[in-house]
């Protein structure tokens, strides 16, 4: 009787989820095992770039890769996970586009759901502020930005247009500091198309509640930061912790509001609900507490990577949420899957960070290397470039996203507002605390 390959489920098509498929595809023989992926998109987003979709600077499908085109053998399911039975071995999976349901059995899981956006429960902040985690974020705060510019070349409230051309990022990491980067780069090479506007009348300010900017990176980059996007006049506020928002702007705790109708959150982030859901998710926000080599303690043939995992270096600390990490736990995650298959010892993860980089927009730009060299200015911002163009899944992308800066150094930002739908435009009015003018009715001849 021919023994039935053993089913590999990964939860989560994020770098960790897509780089455990791919090794698994090349190590595992094909009687051995089938593998599964389940993801929510059907593509798989190269997040660095993210803050260069949502300034216009590159094109929203240059930065993302199909799953199915990335995977040769791995079976692709397009799904949320909708509960995740450990006892049983299943996980129940919704389609995200048709209306049926699936239930998936494993006998090894992996996750990697990755994390969404965290707003500490704060008021007023899931409801008034635009995240800025996913491309679909990246594209509404592109069109938002461009909502906001022509409405204030109509307005004739003095205060209202003052809150129009106001745009508060909140979070000094590097998401935060990369976006209110870019941003201004928007604005300086797009602002001519509007006339009635002053560069002098447009605020961009970065709100940060700790001591400094960036602080994964070396001591000194963070001020650096500060002072570089300083320069460029964005207003930079540091130990600066947000008490709420409403409908005319952001509270700052002990400090003053800031009035605004753009408020943009990239302030912390939490493991995915799902995981926090179930009992497995012990470890600080409901991630998951593994072992050295990716495995849960007291769920044999469970493993977890990335930003939902907890996941311990041998002095006791824990490695960071970053995308340099979870392309490399991927593989090292899928040799141990391997050599439990066949009675092999696992190994643990073991990695020394190469460095962390930031772009501040205008071509320069911060990085540390391996803690120990510094880099600042037009020679990081080349390196932030270089890096991850050679990191981008794909020789298309890379050519497209090569295209899209060559074009960037000839040409202003594209200024068009892609309202997709009346919908689409009623929704940035309503989340700016705006109320949408009412159609208008046509005249009988």
């Amino acid at each position: 009787m021919q023994r039935m390959a053993t089913r590999i489920l990964i939860l989560g098509g994020g770098f960790a989820g897509i780089t455990t498929a791919k090794r698994l595809e090349r190590r595992l023989r094909p009687d051995e095992a089938t593998v599964t992926l389940v993801s929510r998109e059907n593509f798989s987003l190269f997040t660095p770039m993210l803050p260069e979709v949502g300034s216009g600077n590159l094109e929203t499908r240059h930065v993302v890769t199909p799953v199915r085109a990335q995977l040769k053998r791995t079976t692709f399911v397009l799904g949320n996970v909708r509960s995740i039975d450990l006892a049983k071995k299943t996980v129940d999976v919704h389609h995200v586009l048709a209306p049926s349901t699936q239930v998936l059995e494993y006998d090894q899981l992996i996750f990697a759901l990755g994390s969404v956006n965290s707003t500490f429960n704060l008021p007023g902040i899931e409801e008034r502020t635009i995240p800025y985690k996913t491309l679909e974020d990246a594209d509404r705060l592109r069109n938002h930005i461009i909502a906001m510019l022509e409405m204030a070349t109509v307005t004739t409230d003095v205060e209202e247009r003052r809150r129009l051309l106001r745009f508060v990022f909140v979070g000094g990491g590097f998401t935060g500091v990369e976006a209110a980067g870019e941003v201004a780069d928007f604005f300086t090479s797009s602002l001519h198309y509007y006339p009635t506007i002053s560069p002098d009348e447009v605020e961009v300010y970065l709100i940060e509640g700790g001591k400094k900017l960036l602080p994964e990176l070396q001591a000194g980059m963070g001020e650096y930061s500060a002072k570089a996007l300083e320069h460029r006049g964005i207003r930079v506020m540091l130990n600066s912790m947000v008490g709420g928002a409403d409908e005319l702007g952001l509270q700052i705790k002990d400090g003053p509001k800031i009035e605004t109708r753009t408020i943009v959150w990239s302030a912390g982030v939490k493991p995915s609900p799902v995981v926090a859901a179930l009992a497995i998710g012990t470890g600080r926000g409901g991630s998951i507490v593994t072992n050295e080599d990716f495995s849960v303690p007291n769920y044999p043939g469970v493993w977890a990577l990335g930003d939902c995992a907890s996941i311990p270096k041998a002095d006791g600390s824990k490695y960071p949420a970053t995308a340099q990490h979870a392309i490399r736990e991927g593989p090292i995650l899928a040799d141990n899957v391997i050599a439990t298959l066949r009675g092999e010892p696992t190994k643990p993860f073991v990695f020394e960070s190469l460095g962390m980089m930031a772009s501040l927009g205008a071509r320069r730009g911060v990085a540390g290397i391996r803690g120990k060299f510094l880099l600042t200015g037009f020679p990081a911002w080349v390196l932030w470039r270089s890096y991850y163009l050679a990191r981008l899944p794909g020789l298309d992308r890379r050519a497209r996203v090569a295209f899209d800066w060559t074009l960037d150094l000839i040409f202003p930002r594209d200024i068009a507002e892609l309202r997709i739908s009346k919908e689409a435009s009623k929704r940035v009015l309503e989340e700016s605390g705006l109320t949408p003018q009412a159609e208008p009715v046509p005249v009988k001849a």
